[in-house]
């Protein structure tokens, strides 16, 4: 039986629901030393992140919801969810690999966003193992769901040690496809139901960004963040320059756009250092991935319950979705996104917490 802190108020039976034939369940996870989580297998979703603050209280600094059918309702948010086949957007949902166009469905805007009209945070995913710490996720996506060629076999492993939430990520193929796997989780680093995420300092490693389109596709080329509103390569406060009347910021309503991660492709490194001053709690954001999207919740509205009774207005929270590039299928001057029969795909990004005196 799961034990949940005293802070929580899930209910595991909450969670418990036959979906597509699979059962859905809530499996608690703890560090041991004050780290703990609630993961449900339907969508592999984080309903809860706990860590303590700087006077040692637990705090949940992740939004969601309570119970499995206010997710099925806000599932056009992603709260907490593994994104797939190919994360972010891909632009007129088409895109070609040896000379074949395959289509995909579109469901934002003009586009094909997060895997298509049911993703891979919509699926029931099968528990393949399970201790106090580690939990280990399967799924097999079939050739042609959503429009993507090949049968794809994913596992995702979390792992919660010392302070630090990791996910690793695996895939294979039958056929040449596109993927691009990630996590979106909504962070409030002063508490999940605090209703803004402006005084949080954030630093990012990353030199240059990607300007986009009015419907989020890039442009190709990437840009300097020097002297723009996009510059966090020192500590700035998220709410500083966030409303500055610039194109890039008033099409998305806030930060929605890839930064481009100052390391080699590949090879582990700091993307993001994010702290909270209400709480001291202080998040850094570790990644093998090339790029990471910084999302501040824009097109939240106020009107969905969370956990208890909270309320998710605009900017409540902060996306820290480590990933590929958006549209790479589409342009080859990115770091590729193709898997193809015979290879592995794995990565791993980690969510470390301390406190800031």
């Amino acid at each position: 039986m799961n034990s949940y802190p005293q802070s929580s108020a899930l209910r595991a039976e909450n969670f418990h629901r036959i979906i597509d034939g699979k059962e859905v369940e809530l499996i608690h996870l703890s560090d041991g030393k004050g780290l703990q989580a609630d993961v449900t297998n339907y969508g592999g979703k984080i309903v809860t992140l706990i860590t303590p603050d700087r006077d040692g209280k637990p705090v949940d600094v992740v939004l969601g919801h309570d119970s499995l059918a206010d997710y099925i309702r806000s599932e056009e948010q992603y709260f907490g969810s593994i994104i797939g086949r190919y994360g972010n957007r891909i632009a007129g949902g088409r895109f070609e690999i040896d000379g074949e166009t395959f289509d995909l469905p579109i469901n934002n805007g003009p586009n094909c966003l997060h895997g298509g009209v049911k993703g891979f945070n919509a699926k029931v995913w099968d528990i393949v193992e399970r201790s106090e710490s580690h939990l280990v996720l399967s799924l097999v996506s079939c050739d042609g769901e959503e429009g993507f060629p090949g049968e794809v076999h994913v596992t995702v492993t979390y792992t919660l040690y010392n302070g630090e939430l990791q996910i690793e990520y695996g895939a294979t193929t039958t056929k040449p496809t596109v993927i691009n796997l990630t996590n979106h989780s909504y962070f409030n680093l002063s508490g999940e139901g605090d209703p803004s995420v402006h005084d949080h300092t954030l630093q990012i490693n990353a030199r240059t960004y990607l300007p986009t389109d009015e419907t989020a596709i890039p442009y190709g080329a990437p840009e300097e963040v020097a002297e723009t509103p996009f510059d966090f390569t020192t500590p700035h406060l998220i709410g500083e320059r966030i409303d500055t009347d610039i194109e890039q910021l008033t099409w998305a309503r806030g930060y929605d756009h890839t930064y481009i991660i100052d390391k080699p492709v590949g090879t582990m490194g700091v993307h993001a250092v994010c702290s909270s001053p209400k709480t001291g709690i202080e998040m850094t954001v570790r990644s093998d991935q090339p790029g990471m999207q910084l999302y501040t919740g824009n097109w939240m509205t106020g009107n969905m319950r969370g956990k208890g009774e909270s309320r998710y207005p605009a900017r409540a929270a902060v996306c820290f979705e480590t990933q590929h590039y958006p549209d790479s299928p589409n342009k080859p001057e990115y770091p590729t996104t193709v898997l193809r029969p015979g290879e592995t795909l794995r990565s791993k990004t980690c969510f470390g917490f301390s406190v800031k005196e």
